[in-house]
């Protein structure tokens, strides 16, 4: 098993920064690919971000050139620094992970974190 947990959400005014973590622990030694994911209230969850244990990454669009995602993979934790926040990056933002980058991707991972809110203010 393995267990993810988020932390570093909080409020934030617009235009404003944070850095969200998601250590990982339990049986990780094969774990490819980790993400973040995001539910904004009324909404699915959607793709943010994912890093392969080779460093590539892959962005959704809404979010590309404002966040950036990391991995450190002594500590087993995975980070997200979201800049330039906007109102409509409130949301429950969720890592994920699987030894497959495209179950990351897709949303169809086997491990996820509980989340962690993030409001962005005007």
């Amino acid at each position: 098993q393995v267990q993810l947990v988020e932390s570093g959400g909080g409020l934030v005014q617009a235009g404003g920064s944070l850095r969200l973590s998601c250590a990982a622990s339990g049986n990780i030694f094969s774990l490819n690919s980790m993400g973040w994911y995001r539910q904004a209230p009324g909404k699915q969850r959607e793709f943010v971000a994912a890093a392969g244990w080779d460093g590539t990454t892959e962005y959704a669009d809404s979010v590309k050139g404002r966040f950036s995602i990391s991995r450190d993979n002594a500590k087993n934790t995975m980070y997200l620094q979201m800049n330039s926040l906007k109102l409509e990056d409130t949301a429950v933002y969720y890592c994920n992970a699987d030894y497959s980058s495209r179950a990351v991707v897709s949303g169809t991972a086997g491990f996820w974190g509980q989340g962690t809110q993030v409001t962005v203010s005007s």
